[in-house]
């Protein structure tokens, strides 16, 4: 997947908007609108990076599955190490696996 295909992919879930609280160059994807109206970060593209690198919650056991079996899952990059995976988008990880791991993130922030 391209950087407009996860975009997209992001923006078609339910109640899921584009916010750039860390500056410009880091596109973060929340969902709701919380109390304060700013909702809950569960995904963040660092605009910048070749290749492109996405942050996304996660179960902390499947966490450490994936870190084991790819080199470019990572623990989350200036996040909870436990509960955030940064993922290097250089195609090891396959595309529907991914998919998947945008999905599981955005239920673990939602509560769904």
């Amino acid at each position: 997947m391209n950087r407009l295909e996860i975009e997209k992919y992001i923006l078609d879930m339910p109640d899921t908007w584009l916010d750039f609280p860390f500056g410009e160059t880091t596109s973060v994807y929340k969902v709701g609108k919380d109390s304060d109206g700013q909702g809950k970060m569960f995904a963040l593209i660092d605009d910048n990076s070749k290749p492109l690198r996405i942050s996304l919650k996660c179960d902390p056991a499947l966490s450490e599955t994936l870190r084991e079996t790819y080199e470019t899952v990572l623990p989350g990059y200036h996040l909870n190490k436990k509960h955030w995976n940064t993922i290097i988008c250089t195609g090891q990880v396959p595309d529907d696996e991914l998919r998947s791991l945008i999905h599981i993130s955005y239920n673990l922030v939602a509560g769904k």
